[in-house]
């Protein structure tokens, strides 16, 4: 963790000749400017503008500018750059030119809302479980639907041929500070997980940004190409975002053992708002073809260890306990989608809301009374939308002009390629 003064230094002192400054629409797209290091702490002090007419979800051509500004405490050596001239990289924080902090900022939603937490006694942490394919290309280079591999979870080499892949990903990242805890095949073909220990909410949610540029840039390395989308093969496992979440007050996990009052009013919570935040946590069309199968949730329930519900408690030891969300895919904005999820769940605990009786029965086969009472999630991107714009809580906790945004990507029948994500 690096101060702005010990950043510069850094940059000074270890042969830095590029500056990379990254950011993200609203859409969880990474979007970046590069700045010389003599640039820096101008950055720092005022920021660097870019047009934010031309950035989904930001500001319309009529008032463009915004400006970013470095966190120095996410300063990172990129390391498939040369090191001789080195390349590092921040994460930036997106403000006015006065200097206020522009209200559409999903990074700094979450940083506010972390702080809220913590001021009310509370420790949050996080956790991740990120899917994804590996496709081949065309002898353009240009990506195919064609798998990797036809290996199936937990398979070994020379069936997976994705070990290779895995293992640099996990090597690079580790070079960049950032420390997965497991890695495998998983269902469908050409398909990995690579899982991350539990850190604070925004170094987590960073951890997620930096984890999609190192795949990206290591499978482009070995001549293939890496998806993010929910369900790039119709007939094959979707890839899921699994955010596991633990809640710490008084030196007590809140999910250990019967789950205390204020974990399960948390879940509950997360619960009672899903359908009108589902919208943000699986923001394309293609999002809504992976509920309800390959261990995908498609109604609001939760259950102990069971993965066709929407929240499961994993088995573990009590100082691991945590609630398992299974609905978001990583095609979603990280930092909106852990916003949204963490205030509504400490909107459960300050009101309290009840807990429904979990769902111990499996979900995919079970009979009409047993599924009665269950919220579904919504079925289209449409659906999911309209219950957004709507919901009280989405515009208590969201900008109107994000919240609009989110309203014209579906009017206008967004419909992004698997090449996009």
């Amino acid at each position: 963790m690096y101060t702005k003064d010990e950043a510069l230094q850094y940059i000074q002192e270890n042969d830095v000749k590029f500056i990379k400054l990254f950011f993200t629409d609203i859409f969880g797209v990474i979007k970046s400017l590069s700045i010389q290091p003599s640039e820096l702490e101008r950055a720092f002090e005022t920021g660097i503008s870019f047009d934010a007419s031309a950035v989904k979800g930001f500001l319309n051509i009529t008032k463009s500018d915004l400006f970013i500004v470095p966190d120095p405490a996410t300063l990172c050596v990129l390391p498939w750059r040369p090191q001789t001239g080195r390349v590092v990289r921040f994460f930036c924080n997106v403000r006015y030119f006065d200097g206020t902090p522009f209200e559409g900022d999903p990074r700094l939603l979450l940083k506010n809302q972390v702080k809220k937490a913590v001021a009310q006694g509370y420790e949050i942490k996080i956790g991740t479980k990120c899917e994804f394919y590996l496709f081949k290309l065309d002898e353009k280079g240009e990506p195919t639907l064609i798998p990797h591999d036809h290996a199936g979870y937990c398979d070994l080499a020379p069936r997976d041929r994705g070990e290779n892949v895995r293992r640099e990903i996990c090597l690079t990242l580790e070079q960049m500070g950032v420390h997965p805890e497991a890695s495998h095949h998983e269902t469908g073909p050409g398909q990995n997980e690579v899982d991350f220990r539990c850190s604070d909410p925004v170094n987590s949610a960073d951890n997620l940004a930096t984890f999609k540029t190192v795949v990206k840039t290591v499978a482009d390395r070995y001549g293939l190409f890496a998806s993010f989308m929910a369900k790039p093969l119709a007939d094959q496992a979707g890839s899921g975002l699994h955010l596991s979440i633990s809640l710490w007050k008084d030196g007590k996990n809140l999910f250990a053992g019967e789950l205390s009052d204020e974990g399960r009013q948390f879940m509950a919570g997360i619960m009672s708002r899903m359908r009108e935040i589902t919208a943000f946590l699986n923001p394309y069309p293609n999002s809504y073809e992976r509920f309800g199968e390959f261990e995908a949730p498609r109604y609001v329930s939760w259950s102990r260890e069971n993965r066709g519900q929407l929240i499961r408690i994993p088995a573990s030891e009590e100082q691991d306990a945590s609630l398992e969300l299974r609905s978001p895919d990583p095609s979603c904005n990280q930092y909106l989608a852990i916003y949204l999820v963490l205030a509504a769940g400490f909107e459960g605990i300050t009101q309290k809301t009840v807990l429904p009786p979990a769902k111990d029965v499996d979900l995919y086969n079970a009979s009409a009374a047993e599924t009665k009472g269950l919220e579904s999630l919504p079925l289209t991107q449409k659906e999911a939308v309209n219950l957004a714009i709507k919901s009280d809580f989405v515009k208590a906790m969201l900008s109107q002009r994000l919240i609009d945004a989110f309203e014209e990507a579906e009017e206008s029948a967004r419909k992004a390629e698997y090449t996009e994500i």
